[in-house]
This record gives structure tokens, sequence and C-alpha cells, in this order.
């Protein structure tokens, strides 16, 4: 790394107000994250708590079913971007510059993130205070989707799959179980599938 990029420091601001604003900002335990979490507790799912063991520290991860969350703020991750970087006005070229960087390793996070296999959730801030129990709905349907695809996958390796697939062979007379009517307990992975699409998160 260069030496200028090393020595570079946030340019200073003569306005108090907005010193003391900016020296308040947090980068771990916000408001949002705090609310979202509590939320998410209470809605009986269990996380884990900035992620270390994933690219860009995710602030909220469901390790069980594998869903990264980030709670974002508006300015520092460049919410509708091309307008709101016309409306800067003290120190442009270093806050444009800032900004669109941390656009660019969101992005990048998202994809190590998925190529590790991981649903990525960014909430917005405003999503958050505003409708928070929208954010765990959302979270909530994931999961259970995650469950049914999980469960398809299981379905895809019983032996007994391409006879739910495909029904009777016609061409060489040979019967075979027909799903609508078979009990599920001749079929356990089937019946272990619907109970746990059943169970509680």
């Amino acid at each position: 790394m260069s030496a200028d990029v090393n020595t570079k420091r946030r340019p200073t601001t003569d306005d108090p107000i907005r010193s003391y604003t900016m020296s308040r900002i947090r980068n771990k335990d916000t408001s949002i994250e705090v609310s979202l979490r509590k939320a998410l507790w209470k809605a009986g799912i269990r996380y884990r708590k900035n992620y270390a063991k994933l690219p860009g520290t995710p602030d909220i991860a469901i390790t069980k079913h594998k869903i990264a969350i980030f709670c974002d703020g508006e300015f520092w991750h460049g919410k509708d971007w091309e307008k709101t970087k016309n409306k800067i006005q003290s120190n442009r070229e270093y806050w444009i510059k800032k900004i669109e960087r941390n656009i660019d390793r969101d992005i990048e996070v998202n994809r190590k993130v998925c190529g590790n296999g991981w649903t990525v959730v960014r909430f917005w801030g405003t999503e958050i205070r505003k409708n928070l129990s929208g954010c765990v709905e959302e979270i909530q349907d994931i999961i259970f989707q995650n469950k049914i695809d999980s469960q398809n996958i299981k379905l895809m390796t019983c032996p007994l799959y391409p006879c739910w697939l495909h029904g009777a062979d016609n061409e060489n007379k040979t019967a075979k179980p027909d799903p609508l009517h078979c009990e599920t307990k001749a079929f356990p992975c089937f019946e272990s599938a619907f109970e746990s699409l059943c169970k509680n998160t």
C-alpha cells in the first residue's frame, strides 16, 4: 500500500455539531442492529452477531439456516446514490469516493458470501425502524423456503424418489408406489421432511 494512502485521514470540519455526530457513529451494535436482533430473538430465531467467519462480518448470522443479514445505513452504503451524491456539499470528492468504495465492497461481499452457500439479506435502516415486523417476516419466509429447498435435496437423494416422481412403470407393468395414496410411514424420508417443515423455527 502506498504511503499517501496510509497517511490519508478523514477531512475535518469546522462544524462542531457535525464533528460530534460523526464521532458518535458506531460500527457495531447500532440501534437498528439491536432492534432487529431483539425482534428476531422474540420470534424464536437464534443467531450469532458480528459473524467474523464470513466475508464482510455480517451484523447477524443465522447459522442454522445460513442466512447473513446486514443492517445498512442509508448514507454510508449509498441508498439512492445517484440522487444522494448530488446533495453532498462539503468534501464532495472524499465522500463520493468513500461511499462508492463502500457500494463496491458490498457487492463483492454479497458475491463471496453467496459463493459460500449462504443467503444474503440487506435491510436499510429506515426499513428496520419503520417496518420491523415486516423485516422479521421476510427472514421467516427465507427460513421456510430454505427448509423446503433442503428437503427437496433430501427427497432427490432418497432411493424411493423415482417412484414418487414417475409413478407406475407402464412399460414394464411394474407397480410402483403412488405418492397420493401411500402412507408416509412407508417412506421415512418423506415423513421426516414433512415433520421438519412443520416444526417451529
